[in-house]
């Protein structure tokens, strides 16, 4: 690959808008857009203008490759990864109880609703790689990723269950 990006590159992309490579991964740039945050971008993209390019320093080290082929086999097979739940939270039980005393309050293990959550998300993931390869336009594609972005948003308040913070949902940043 020639015309490599280096860090602080300027571009603007026909969906995107304007923005900068903040970081260059395996097979992407990671471009911060001003309107639509931090979004990756395949490196062999040729639709966006190069408005002002850095020359790229260093390559990309093998931590990073890892990531990426981690990734890439988390997006697009089949292999559903297992996700740990906390700690505190192992053999433990969820109790909904209504307010009517009358009603029987429902236990769910907290270990099969963590299960439950996983699922969410792994489909949520799944649905957000089949929009990405879908024929949609590119600004269809951008109206659905922002409310996938909501809906992971939505799921933070089960990250508390998870054992390890990279399996956490993460949802648009507020500044």
């Amino acid at each position: 690959m020639e015309n490599i990006l280096g860090i602080g590159s300027r571009v603007k992309h026909p969906a995107f808008g304007d923005g900068v490579v903040i970081a260059a991964e395996v097979i992407a740039y990671r471009v911060c857009f001003i309107t639509y945050g931090i979004k990756l971008v395949g490196k062999d993209y040729s639709a966006w203008e190069v408005i002002d390019r850095v020359e790229a320093e260093d390559k990309v080290s093998f931590t990073e490759a890892e990531k990426s082929l981690i990734k890439i086999l988390k997006t697009w097979s089949d292999i559903t990864e297992v996700v740990p739940l906390g700690d505190k939270w192992k053999n433990g039980l969820m109790i909904l109880k209504p307010e009517d005393s009358s009603l029987k309050p429902k236990e769910i293990p907290i270990d099969t609703f963590f299960h439950k959550i996983v699922m969410v998300r792994d489909r949520i993931r799944v649905m957000e790689q089949r929009i990405n390869a879908s024929d949609l336009s590119d600004e269809e594609k951008v109206n659905l990723q922002q409310y996938i972005t909501r809906i992971y948003g939505s799921l933070t308040t089960f990250n508390v269950l998870f054992k390890n913070k990279d399996d956490q949902f993460t949802g648009e940043k507020g500044d």
